[in-house]
């Protein structure tokens, strides 16, 4: 559950910050305050300061209905697709893909991350080529809003009752399946389709239906 167990740190600009912090989900209330101090220090010859804080690389592509709302960062080589919405505390890092009628709020995308589309992603971090497919979600709020608590042996008071998904590099999320809140998903992971995933998945393992967990050989 560590961050540097879960994420290599090498794939983002917001190493310095993440080292900061044993679990990582202590980081995430304060995405929005380093997307600006970020934003700041970004070169004007390689980002476009577009609107008050929201900072797009030169060489991302932006789809006209894409909808940016900041603070938000925007890295090198990403495509940000039809009707997807980018808001309030985004820092999404170099060739990833943000897909077709997306949503993504007050979280950190490593590089190469891809949300392919109808994807919804708030309050989490998701690693290095992470892949969500089709309509897979993260769910960021209990249903009878208390605290979120991690589980793995025992449980974590996180103190918070707005937390999504800290998803590891290289995980593969099935299309239709939804993490709930606080859900953690170790590093080269796969979960099959339709899944209702909670509590901490291991790395390198396979999550399929039925809930059966397996090693990922």
């Amino acid at each position: 559950m560590r961050t540097e167990a879960l994420f290599d740190l090498s794939h983002t600009i917001t190493a310095d910050y993440l080292r900061g912090f044993g679990y990582p989900w202590e980081a995430i209330p304060g995405i929005c305050d380093l997307v600006r101090r970020i934003g700041k220090t970004l070169d004007p010859e390689e980002y476009r300061h577009v609107s008050d804080s929201v900072w797009v690389h030169k060489t991302a592509s932006l789809f006209s209905s894409a909808i940016l709302t900041g603070p938000v960062i925007i890295g090198p080589r990403t495509h940000v697709y039809h009707c997807a919405v980018v808001r309030n505390g985004v820092i999404v890092g170099a060739d990833c893909s943000i897909g077709s009628n997306v949503e993504i709020k007050n979280s950190i995308l490593f590089d190469g991350a891809e949300v392919a589309h109808f994807n919804y992603i708030g309050d989490s971090i998701i690693g290095a080529c992470a892949h969500f497919g089709a309509g897979s979600v993260v769910s960021n709020v209990k249903v009878d809003r208390s605290n979120i608590v991690i589980h793995e042996n025992q449980g974590i008071e996180t103190g918070s009752w707005k937390l999504g998904a800290l998803v590891g590099d290289h995980v593969e999320i099935g299309c239709n399946t939804v993490l709930n809140p606080g859900t953690i998903v170790g590093r080269n992971t796969f979960i099959y389709p339709c899944m209702s995933v909670r509590g901490t998945i291991p790395s390198d393992s396979i999550l399929k239906t039925g809930g059966v967990l397996v090693d990922r050989i």
